[in-house]
């Protein structure tokens, strides 16, 4: 059984920890945090430090921290030639203290706290410095999901910006059509089926089959009409990029 030691207590790491909760080919032997009572109802007590000299010896040491803090966090693992991974989609596994191995275990998804999720069906990235290592990782990612990819440095860096757009971005634009529905005393639940068969169509159609709207069509005099209507200048300049780039993207097909 590989054991493994998840250092972190926020949103990646909590449901790292749960899924690895469900699996005999994992033994998740601790997890080091900072504040241990965010950790109290997922785990026993005597499975959570907050001290790096309480650190116990695992196969593999999993940080899922801010990308800012990965360099300083690996520096303080006691061990020395030890494999060090972190979970960051933009982040160089050469950040990682040069005392140990170096990987990265990439989920690929939106994660919050409150929010329960397949860990199956999550795609996980992975990068190793040596193909043994490389191994170990592969066990662990397939002990908790049926999505298992091996990706470069660059390639994992490209896929993190995508994913800024198709979710981030993408919440973002759910947040202004939300304000703007608020403000116009309609109910954001109108808008769910809506978002949901957009979402949907991706699953059968590429994203360019399934662009539809006045964009697509090239309709000025909608386009002008949703101009004219919208009163916040970042709305009103938001709608604008987002027309001219579809606009642009149907004259290169």
């Amino acid at each position: 059984m590989i054991r493994v030691v998840v250092i972190g207590a926020g949103n990646v790491a909590q449901h790292l920890i749960l899924a690895f909760q469900k699996t005999k080919e994992v033994q998740l032997i601790q997890v080091l945090a900072r504040n241990k009572m965010e950790l109290s109802c997922l785990l026993d007590s005597n499975l959570i430090t907050s001290d790096f000299n309480q650190l116990k010896e695992a196969d593999l040491y999993i940080i899922a921290v801010s990308d800012n803090a990965i360099h300083d966090v690996s520096s303080q693992i006691l061990f020395d030639n030890k494999l060090v991974v972190h979970t960051s989609g933009s982040t160089d596994m050469s950040v990682i203290h040069s005392k140990n191995r170096k990987g990265v275990f990439y989920p690929l998804q939106t994660f919050s706290k409150t929010k329960s999720l397949d860990f199956s069906r999550i795609p996980i990235a992975l990068e190793s410095e040596n193909t043994s290592d490389y191994k170990l990782l592969e066990k662990v990612a397939k002990a908790i999901s049926n999505e298992v990819y091996q990706i470069n440095s660059e390639q994992r860096k490209a896929l993190h910006v995508a994913a800024v757009f198709v979710c981030n971005f993408t919440n973002h634009l759910y947040q202004i059509g939300e304000t703007i529905c608020e403000e116009n005393k309609l109910p954001f639940e109108l808008l769910k089926p809506l978002i949901l068969e957009t979402a949907d169509k991706i699953q059968t159609l590429s994203p360019n089959e399934a662009q539809t709207g006045p964009a697509k069509r090239n309709d000025t005099t909608t386009i002008n009409a949703h101009l004219n209507f919208l009163k916040d200048e970042n709305q009103i300049n938001i709608y604008k990029t987002l027309t001219k780039s579809i606009i642009d993207n149907g004259k290169k097909l």
